[in-house]
């Protein structure tokens, strides 16, 4: 499989000649070339994770397309055939076997509701948890899409997420809020913290890849 990060906290995974595509959100330059696509995840309701114009011109170029989501998501985007998705659920699609964990998205502030928020395991091995800390039960993760930056968490809690989890490769997403300054701190930190823990550390920017 291979993994290519989009901007913010945008995804594709690509396997046997298809595609998953996770949180394209307002972020996320527009998803144009998208032809081979099986399903869209969608972790929560928040534009930064999707737009309605980004999934309309996914679905477009892929007749058929599945998309995932918990509750939330599914209200929120009533016009599109969302498929409804709780915490212990597992969805096979063309070659990817989705799990999902968590189901509450992290505190931004008290004044804030706490909205619906899953975490996705693909084919038991990358792991994304969306807008929380949510750590996969008993999995052994290869690769690990961790938070750098956003209004609902510090870089202390990120690392300590990192170390929790103790991926054997770890990379930075949730960050196009900092300034190239933020972002180069918060990469040496969660490098840190994923070298605690054994792995490998990749600070990927938007356009890198790696294979898993």
């Amino acid at each position: 499989m291979r993994l290519t990060k989009l901007e913010h906290a945008a995804l594709v995974i690509e396997a046997s000649g298809e595609k998953l595509y996770v949180d394209p959100g307002k972020f996320t330059t527009p998803i144009t070339e998208s032809s081979g696509t099986v399903a869209v995840v969608i972790t929560h309701e928040h534009d930064d994770h999707w737009t309605p114009e980004q999934l309309a011109r996914i679905s477009e170029a892929n007749p058929g397309l599945r998309i995932f989501g918990p509750a939330g998501v599914a209200a929120a985007a009533a016009d599109f055939p969302v498929e409804p998705v709780a915490a212990g659920d597992e969805v096979e699609v063309g070659p990817f076997r989705l799990r999902f964990f968590g189901g509450r998205h992290a505190l931004i502030h008290a004044s804030i509701p706490v909205i619906d928020n899953l975490g996705v395991l693909v084919n038991d091995s990358l792991y994304y948890g969306g807008d929380s800390f949510a750590v996969p039960v008993d999995v052994a993760v290869d690769v690990l899409a961790t938070p750098a930056g956003a209004p609902w968490m510090k870089i202390a809690e990120a690392m300590d997420y990192v170390e929790q989890v103790a991926p054997r490769r770890a990379f930075p997403t949730h960050e196009m809020l900092l300034s190239r300054a933020g972002k180069t701190l918060s990469n040496a930190r969660l490098a840190w913290a994923t070298e605690r823990g054994g792995g490998e550390y990749l600070p990927l920017e938007p356009g890198d890849w790696l294979d898993f």
